[in-house]
């Protein structure tokens, strides 16, 4: 923790204002770039993908659930896991509440994963989650929108992770992907995210970034390296 100084309470206040005018800075900055978000072009998806899930095979169409827009996290779990990533169950323990309040604006959120829909069946139980929650083991579409990678393609240097070539995170990546139903029926892909563009999505890293501490990562050997699955923290 900072050596901060301590001061009267009107000293203080002054310091608050200061920052406030920081703050609304980069509120009015950030809603200019979530329009600009908002109005990226559209690309149709022409590929039939498929998913495997509890209620069977279903199309990307199938995954809107009725709505008009859907948001896919890319979570990180691979074939004969046992858990999935700590750090996308993170975000995903962040978003789990969250999905009454996107349907009731139009919006579903599903999970999708490479390995096959059993091996994370069990895991998703224990988490308590109520996302839906499908495997692409069966078609492209983890490989399609960057999050997923075959031994050759690392070892060759041909991957495209985070809008750069030749990076990647392993053959698994995190990622959140954005698409629409247009009137027309087609789907289209408007959006995706990677890496720290995610921490927009994690509101438990919004809190800790209000608190003296921060999020008290820097001395650590990796950024996420005190994180636990929600069930596994020390009593």
């Amino acid at each position: 923790m900072t050596n901060n100084q301590i001061v009267d309470r009107e000293t203080w206040l002054q310091a608050r204002l200061t920052l406030l005018e920081q703050e609304k800075a980069f509120t009015r900055a950030r809603d200019e770039l979530s329009e600009a978000r908002r109005r990226l072009p559209w690309v149709r998806v022409e590929q039939d993908y498929t998913f495997d899930s509890e209620a069977g095979v279903e199309t990307l169409a199938d995954l809107f659930a009725g709505r008009s827009q859907l948001v896919v996290q890319h979570f990180m779990y691979a074939p004969g896991w046992q858990e999935g990533c700590k750090s996308c169950s993170f975000w995903a323990d962040n978003l789990s509440g969250a999905l009454p309040h996107l349907a009731a604006r139009d919006v579903t959120l599903v999970a999708v994963s490479q390995a096959p829909w059993v091996d994370f069946a069990g895991f998703k139980e224990r988490m308590g989650w109520r996302v839906h929650w499908v495997s692409s083991a069966s078609g492209q579409f983890s490989h399609d929108y960057h999050v997923w990678y075959t031994p050759e393609q690392i070892a060759a240097g041909d991957t495209f992770y985070n809008y750069r070539d030749g990076f990647h995170y392993g053959e698994h990546s995190p990622g959140f992907s954005v698409f629409v139903k247009g009137e027309d029926g087609a789907v289209y892909h408007t959006y995706s995210c990677y890496a720290r563009g995610l921490d927009m999505l994690n509101g438990a890293y919004h809190v800790l970034d209000m608190v003296p501490k921060g999020r008290d990562e820097q001395d650590l050997p990796a950024n996420m390296a005190w994180l636990h699955l929600h069930d596994s923290y020390p009593a």
